[in-house]
């Protein structure tokens, strides 16, 4: 069944110049992009998408991290796309991915492995509100 997913290429990946090998992947998968742009992220758009660990004692290193570069959002169109992106992207863990997966090979801890992904269905189509607006994804 097609899904659209939410991938966040973070300030690791534009960092070292790995958007194109990231993208090409997805592509290579015949995932379709429906939408991509690149932003800053605001403290408030930072507390809404990590409301889960906002309270926690990392978080401001988090919030630090995703706000050293801007951040490419990306929506992918594919069918079972949730659970097949995050198979190609490896564990959470960089330290844990296996070489051939997207944080295997590029990523380097729990926090700096290269790319967000929306962990559900319905996950997705929250995030995808909060980064995209009305008219900014298409279908072809």
């Amino acid at each position: 069944m097609s899904e659209t997913t939410l991938i966040l290429l973070k300030p690791d990946c534009i960092g070292k110049g790995h958007c194109g090998d990231v993208i090409q992947r997805f592509e290579r998968c015949n995932f379709k992009i429906r939408g991509i742009k690149m932003l800053k992220l605001t403290d408030a758009l930072l507390l809404e998408h990590y409301a889960h660990i906002a309270s926690r004692p990392f978080f401001p290193e988090v919030q630090a991290f995703m706000q050293q570069t801007p951040v490419v959002a990306l929506a992918i169109e594919g069918d079972d796309v949730v659970l097949r992106v995050r198979d190609l992207l490896g564990p959470t863990n960089s330290k844990d991915a296996a070489p051939g997966t997207i944080r295997g090979d590029f990523g380097v801890d729990m926090m700096v492995n290269v790319v967000h992904a929306s962990d559900s269905v319905e996950n997705a189509k929250v995030e995808l509100d909060r980064f995209f607006a009305p008219g900014e994804l298409f279908s072809y």
